[in-house]
C-alpha cells in the first residue's frame, strides 16, 4: 500500500513515519490490489489525531481517531480499519446475488469468521425538506439536537446534509451527479 502522510501542527520524524507504514502494512493483506493512503497526523493541545482515507474504485474507506499519544492513535486506527473491513466484506458476502455490491478488491483468504453484529434500519422518519441556506439549516440541526441535517439549498434546489464535526465545527454534504 502506498502512504501520503501529511502533518498538521506536527513534525512527521522518520520514527513516526515508521510506525505508520508498519502499521498499516497490515492492511496489505486484504486488498489484491495497490490502492493509497492518505494520512493526516493533526496535533491540537494536547489531542493527537490520525486520519486515514483510502479511496477505492467505488467506496472510501475512513477512519479517525484521537488520544493523548500518537503512536497509541495510530494503534487505534489500524483495528478500526481492520473492523471496517471486515465487517464491510462481511456484509457484501451476505449480498452476493447483487452483483453491484461485489467488492472484488478485498482477498477472499484475509477474511476471517467472526461473527459481527450488523446495524439495523429500526425506524423511519418522513419530514417535509423546506428550502433554506445551510446555516439555517445549522441553527435547525441545533434546535432538534441532532448532529446531522437534512434540507433543501435555497440556491441550488438539491437535497444538502449539515452535520456537526468532532472538533466543534459544522461539515456541508452537497451531492454531485455523474
Amino acid at each position: 500500500m502506498k502512504i501520503i502522510l501529511v502533518g498538521k501542527n506536527v513534525d512527521v520524524t522518520e520514527a513516526l513515519k515508521d510506525s505508520v507504514e508498519k502499521k498499516l502494512s497490515r492492511l496489505d493483506k486484504y486488498f489484491t490490489k495497490e490502492y493509497t493512503a492518505n494520512v493526516t497526523l493533526k496535533v491540537q493541545k494536547s489531542s493527537h489525531t490520525i486520519e486515514v482515507t483510502i479511496p477505492m474504485d467505488r467506496i472510501v474507506i475512513r477512519c479517525e481517531e484521537t488520544t493523548d499519544d500518537m503512536y497509541t492513535s495510530i494503534d487505534f486506527v489500524v483495528d478500526k480499519l481492520e473492523r471496517q473491513i471486515r465487517k464491510q466484506k462481511t456484509k457484501l458476502s451476505r449480498n452476493m446475488y447483487n452483483e453491484s455490491l461485489r467488492f472484488v478488491e478485498i482477498k477472499e483468504s484475509a477474511i476471517t469468521s467472526e461473527p459481527e453484529e450488523d446495524g439495523k434500519i429500526v425506524k423511519t422518519k418522513k419530514f417535509a425538506v423546506k428550502p433554506m441556506s445551510a446555516e439555517e439549516a445549522v441553527l435547525q440541526m441545533e434546535l432538534v439536537g441532532h448532529n446531522f441535517f437534512v434540507y433543501m439549498n435555497d440556491k441550488s434546489n438539491e437535497v444538502n446534509v449539515v452535520y456537526k464535526r468532532k472538533d466543534g465545527n459544522y461539515g456541508l454534504i452537497e451531492p454531485e451527479f455523474d
